[in-house]
């Protein structure tokens, strides 16, 4: 009976797809059919939930979902380190942005930090609002597991020093780098690639030709990787489709249920860093309604994946569509992935450090505690890898150099999934709205295409 259920829901998952697919057949906006491939994946992992529960049945069917959705999500992390190098240097490579550059690399790196320690101030206000304390999470198996391989992961680099943990972020092999391998590598490649983006000016400045050349060759390197780029984004219908049917069939419901109150608590501190932003770009007289309509499918991209990574092609696109020139949108892009990321390096850490404080002994909410918090959150917020687990690994930065025990940041590792979508999406935002403001305050922003109705830019 179970191989027919699973023959049956993998049938109806393909029509799904199908029905997609005459979607965009019929030229629906790419915009609509993210939406209604979220809603549909929605409803599809609740019926499957309810009448499967755990049953090997469900995880079979998902098994073979994933194939759509992790694939999809593969496909964008295999183009996003070249990406992120091509990007960084063909933005060294065009002359009106090197002109600006020490200016554009300037704002884009304060104001990732800046709204990050914006992030931990609410994340902050949030915990003290809801009295979250992780005295009254009950401590599981799981949770227990959870905590151990934490400070097993925590021992390699628990003792090193802020100078050692800076050191840590050069790119000693860029080759390695490129794979992905350390939790470090996306801003190593970014360091990398402004190295060879320096060197292209110094050679520029003594001949020309060669110089000329090599810009040739990096433009049509990133021509390549921007329609490979393209290619694999018009599958986002899809991956979102079958994603959002695996999250809503295996999400554990009365572990939300029970833990309610710091799922709440966290949303709404990443409500109100996104409503800074949406404040941020009215402050720069652009309209935050414009801004939402153009950048709602990169961010459920972003909610349902849960890979900020993964959602940099779309993120690049969607800030070109709402006027921010191509350097600006790949430095904003590409610095986003591992600086300041505001829900996993901003929020999150912040508060855990205020829900694990009192268990050390230290009364978290006086003036200098708090201080000390988001200041380190933000300047932790370095090297923040843009994929799952950065969550986590920010936290452990953040709670061994305030001496909190690190292992007490598993214990949210039941609705962990649910949270991270948020955050996630909430990194994904930062980057743009600081793409935009930048792009405003350098006076490149083409404000006729912020306001154009293009929903099709990114399928372009």
């Amino acid at each position: 009976m179970a191989p027919l259920l699973i023959l049956v829901n993998i049938i109806f998952m393909l029509a799904l797809i199908v029905g997609l697919y005459a979607l965009q057949k019929k030229h629906v906006s790419f915009s609509k059919r993210v939406f209604i491939a979220l809603g549909a994946g929605i409803i599809f992992g609740l019926v499957l939930h309810s009448a499967y529960g755990k049953s090997d049945a469900l995880k079979t069917s998902i098994d073979w979902f994933n194939i759509v959705g992790n694939g999809y999500v593969k496909l964008l992390q295999m183009v996003v380190m070249p990406l992120v190098f091509v990007s960084i240097v063909s933005a060294f490579t065009k002359m009106k942005l090197t002109q600006n550059i020490g200016k554009i690399s300037t704002l884009v790196i304060a104001l990732l930090v800046g709204t990050t320690a914006v992030s931990a101030a609410v994340g902050i206000t949030s915990a003290y609002t809801f009295n979250l304390q992780a005295g009254q999470i009950t401590q599981g198996d799981t949770e227990t597991a959870r905590a151990d391989a934490l400070v097993k992961k925590m021992e390699g680099i628990q003792d090193m020093t802020f100078p050692q943990k800076v050191v840590e972020l050069l790119p000693a092999n860029p080759f390695q780098d490129f794979t992905g391998e350390r939790a470090t590598s996306t801003i190593a490649v970014v360091i990398f690639a402004g190295f060879i983006g320096l060197a292209y000016l110094g050679v520029k400045r003594k001949n020309a030709e060669q110089a000329a050349l090599f810009a040739s060759m990096i433009d049509s390197l990133y021509a390549i990787v921007m329609r490979v780029v393209t290619i694999i984004l018009r599958l986002t219908p899809y991956g979102i489709l079958a994603i959002m049917t695996r999250v809503a069939a295996t999400s554990d419901y009365n572990a939300i249920w029970n833990l309610g109150k710091f799922v709440i608590a966290s949303y709404v501190a990443l409500i109100v860093v996104f409503i800074i932003h949406l404040l941020l770009l009215t402050l720069a007289g652009l309209n935050p309604v414009t801004y939402v309509k153009k950048s709602l499918p990169v961010l459920t991209f972003a909610f349902t994946s849960r890979t900020s990574a993964g959602a940099l092609p779309l993120n690049v696109k969607t800030q070109k569509s709402l006027g921010v020139p191509e350097g600006i949108a790949n430095f904003a892009g590409s610095l986003g992935l591992s600086i300041g990321q505001n829900g996993c390096a901003g929020v999150y850490p912040a508060m855990l450090a205020i829900m694990i404080a009192p268990t050390a002994g230290i009364d978290p909410f006086t003036p200098t505690f708090i201080l000390t918090v988001i200041a380190v959150v933000a300047i932790s917020s370095f090297g923040v890898a843009g994929v799952g687990g950065g969550a986590t690994f920010a936290a452990l930065l953040v709670l061994s150099t305030l001496n909190l025990p690190v292992g007490l940041a598993g214990l949210l590792i039941s609705v962990e999934p649910l949270i991270d979508m948020g955050r996630t999406a909430l990194n994904v935002s930062g980057s743009m709205t600081t793409g935009i403001l930048t792009s405003k305050a350098t006076k490149e922003l083409d404000t006729a295409a912020f306001h154009e109705n293009n929903e099709q830019a990114v399928e372009a």
